[in-house]
């Protein structure tokens, strides 16, 4: 039983809060200074708990609709500017499904039919009639009734009764809206669910067509679903132009199935009447005392008498000025004065022209000696082009000589130079491991541990590896990144484009001991590898491994000496003084040989003269004794005045950094 009476309590109290918007618009809410006072105007008996449920959903329903409601004074739109796209919502007030039947309470006691009717319907009266506030139908009396009827029946039974007058009023509704010239509807809203008063939810159809938010005629549509099926409730055309401004939705008696639209400006309707605006109320200004306005007005009088004297004045003027017979000497006078400034103006313009014609015929001349002075520079370049167009294959084909001239002479060094420093492989057949000049050099793999004669031996490898890196870098016109400084067992390598201190920019390629002076060393030769890297680079080579220093500095020889041409031979060198030392059956070769160092020197030169001279004496000296053989005063022991100082079969030597070279063969 008890379970029961709890099932029922809360069906009862699901049922009141669903139907709170029903209760809503049938309660009305006064506000009398910060109180509110709920005043029930339905018939409908409900128990004090109910009371206090739905009464704090009237109050929270109150304040929501108090803070969405726009409330304004006045409109801002006017009627002719109001269209489809201001309106922003629509209210349904008073849901009714009962349609007027067009007569009055107090016509029910006469027949449609009736003969009485007729005559009263006939007669003319001085009043016209109007609706009884009560029947005039004879009816007997019934008991008035009561809200406390239902107070001692059952929970079932009153829960019954009030589910009752809510299905008679309630109802599922939605409209739509429609445009003439648009066949779909232009907003269809949502399904508000068991109410009388519907507060559909706000739309926007600024984005609408251009057809649609100019129009100001829209056709409202209603549908309304009624246990369990749904009806065409009410089709009202509205014109926006015509609706009445009312401000707010409260304290207004809306009669039933009432259409409310919310503009941009405010709340409006039509079926009740506009509101009247408040006029406004500004504060009381200022005025001016009497004293003050007698004073005004004695100054309007002085000045309504000084305009009076004014135009007197004027009169007599000009009643003088047509007496008197025109003096044409003052016009003359001032016509002469504008006509001589506009001479001196004219005089004064000429005199500039003048000028400017004086300066452009000088500038003509200047620039006629200029354009005859480049026509002379024209040809003249005219000339000089076409003596360097027919020298033009001749620089060419030299130019292409000495290129090949150039490519055979460094073909011809790196032989040389890979006889001079041979790189052969090591005698322990280790794959990529090469010796220079009888010495080892591991590619950069070594152990640290090493004996201190391995340590030289290493360093020694080293030193001819970047005299020879260092040699390579002129022939072969490459600027090394990290300058080399060969000092045999002792070189070094600089690195200028590393971040680093200027006094730790050389590292060694020798080993001197110290975790320090390893890292040192070792950084030292990864230079001087990437110097040769760049050797390779500028020959068109790939290197495979940086670390590899004799494969790769094998390999760039090897392409620089290749080539399918003979090597060229090495041009004389050496002292000049010692050539002219040479055997006398060589001398004629020798001094017109000119790949000789004295043949070589350019003409005109110091060393040109001094070549010459000691050529002639020479040539006198050797003549001399040919003609001393012929007459047999030759001797094999004595020479001539003036001879050679030495015999034909000695050799001289030059000994320059160790190395001994034969001057004369």
């Amino acid at each position: 039983m008890y379970g029961a009476q709890n099932t029922k309590s809360g069906v009862r109290n699901a049922l009141v809060a669903r139907h709170v918007s029903k209760i809503a618009s049938e309660a009305r809410l006064e506000q009398n200074g910060s109180s509110l006072s709920l005043n029930w105007c339905c018939s409908e008996v409900v128990t004090p708990h109910e009371h206090d449920y739905t009464r704090r959903h009237l109050l929270h329903l109150n304040a929501l609709a108090m803070s969405l409601s726009a409330e304004s004074t006045r409109p801002l739109l006017l009627p002719q500017n109001r269209r489809l796209r201001h309106l922003q919502g629509i209210y349904l007030r008073n849901l009714s499904f009962f349609r007027p039947t067009g007569k009055t309470a107090d016509d029910l006691h006469l027949g449609k039919g009736s003969p009485t009717k007729l005559q009263a319907l006939k007669s003319s009266q001085q009043l016209h009639h109007a609706a009884s506030s009560d029947s005039l139908r004879d009816r007997p009396a019934q008991v008035r009734r009561r809200s406390t009827n239902l107070a001692s029946k059952s929970p079932m039974t009153r829960q019954k009764a009030l589910e009752t007058a809510i299905e008679g009023r309630a109802a599922d509704v939605f409209l739509s809206l429609h445009v003439d010239g648009v066949q779909d509807p232009v907003y269809v809203s949502e399904v508000a669910e068991r109410s009388t008063n519907f507060n559909f939810r706000f739309f926007d159809l600024a984005q609408a067509h251009s057809d649609i938010t100019r129009s100001a005629l829209v056709t409202i549509k209603v549908w309304a679903k009624r246990r369990g099926h749904w009806m065409f409730l009410l089709d009202q055309a509205v014109d926006l132009r015509l609706l009445n401004f009312i401000g707010s939705l409260r304290n207004q008696h809306f009669p039933p199935n009432c259409l409310v639209f919310h503009l941009v400006d405010g709340i409006y309707c039509l079926d009740l009447p506009a509101r009247v605006p408040e006029p406004k109320q500004g504060p009381a200004l200022p005025t001016s005392t009497y004293n003050a306005l007698m004073k005004l007005s004695n100054l309007d009088a002085s000045i309504q008498d000084a305009l009076a004297t004014q135009d007197s004045l004027k009169a007599q003027i000009n009643e003088i000025l047509e007496r008197t017979p025109p003096d044409p000497v003052p016009m003359a006078q001032e016509k002469a004065k504008l006509a001589n400034k506009y001479l001196t103006a004219e005089q004064r313009a000429v005199r500039a022209a003048e000028a400017r014609k004086e300066e452009l015929k000088e500038s003509i001349a200047a620039r006629r000696a200029a354009m005859a002075k480049g026509r002379q520079a024209q040809k003249k370049a005219a000339e000089e082009i076409e003596d360097a167009t027919t020298k033009l294959p001749a620089a060419r084909a030299s130019v292409d000589n000495t290129k090949d001239g150039i490519r055979g002479q460094r073909r011809r060094i790196c032989e040389e130079l890979s006889q001079v420093f041979p790189i052969t492989a090591a005698p322990s057949g280790t794959p990529l491991a090469f010796q220079i000049c009888g010495l080892d050099l591991p590619n950069t793999d070594y152990d640290p541990a090493m004996k201190t004669a391995e340590e030289n031996a290493i360093s020694a490898a080293l030193g001819f590896v970047a005299q020879l890196t260092n040699t390579l870098q002129f022939y072969l016109s490459v600027p090394l990144p990290y300058p080399l400084t060969p000092y045999g067992s002792r070189s070094s390598v600089r690195d200028d484009i590393s971040q680093i201190a200027d006094r730790e920019r050389s590292f060694p390629l020798y080993l001197r001991g110290g975790a320090t002076a390893q890292y040192r060393f070792d950084y030292g030769w990864f230079l001087l590898n990437k110097d040769i890297e760049m050797l390779c680079a500028s020959a068109g080579l790939k290197v495979v491994d940086v670390r590899h220093t004799l494969p790769n500095l094998k390999y760039l020889l090897y392409v620089c000496s290749a080539g399918s041409d003979e090597l060229p031979e090495r041009k004389r060198g050496g002292i000049r003084g010692l050539w002219a030392g040479k055997m006398k059956g060589k001398v004629n070769t020798s001094l017109d040989d000119g790949a000789s160092s004295t043949a070589g020197s350019r003409r005109g030169s110091a060393e040109s003269e001094v070549a010459t001279r000691q050529r002639d004496e020479l040539r006198r000296i050797i003549s001399a004794g040919a003609d001393g053989a012929e007459n047999g005063h030759a001797g094999g022991d004595k020479t001539a005045a003036g001879g050679l100082p030495f015999g034909e079969g000695t050799k001289f030597t030059l000994r320059t950094k160790g190395l001994r070279e034969n001057i004369v063969n």
